[in-house]
């Protein structure tokens, strides 16, 4: 038995993890803001549980796949940045 096939359930336990705490950010977090980081952090996440799903695997889709989700969560976190900024020189 190989290390990654030993580490694959510790992992995909840590992400799991990890989702939950971000839901449940999500779900209770007080502002608007929390609420978008959240949504980040879960993006994040599912970047991890693919790019995990591709070392499982063995298979290169799910790379691509992780890659896609990432340059997806840049845009919109650049996007609502800009968008906070814009709320904030309003004031």
């Amino acid at each position: 038995m190989n290390l990654m096939a030993m580490l694959t359930p510790a992992l995909s336990l840590a992400l799991v993890a990890a989702l939950c705490l971000a839901g449940w950010r999500m779900i209770r977090g007080p502002s608007f803001v929390d609420r978008f980081i959240a949504i980040d952090m879960l993006t994040a996440i599912a970047v991890g549980f693919a790019a995990l799903t591709t070392v499982a695997t063995g298979r290169g889709v799910f790379l691509d796949i992780a890659l896609g989700l990432a340059l997806i969560n840049f845009v919109a976190t650049a996007a609502f940045s800009v968008f906070l900024e814009r709320k904030r020189r309003d004031r």
